[in-house]
């Protein structure tokens, strides 16, 4: 199976309004979409680790105070 996805930005019209906008589509299968998109989990679920360190880090440094 194939899936498209479409890459979407929000942007404001005159008025002000938020309005999506397709920056561009792609055609993949749908198993490269789900190893794409688990990749990227990973990736983002290494990032929260590492803030979450940074965090924890901060706070120990004012509850030393």
């Amino acid at each position: 199976k194939m899936v498209e996805i479409k890459h979407t930005r929000t942007m404001q019209d005159a008025s002000g309004k938020d309005v999506e906008v397709v920056d561009w589509t792609e055609t993949k299968s749908v198993d490269e979409a789900i190893s794409q998109c688990e990749a990227h989990k990973t990736n983002l679920e290494a990032q929260l680790a590492e803030c979450e360190s940074e965090m924890a880090d901060y706070i120990a440094i004012r509850d030393a105070e």
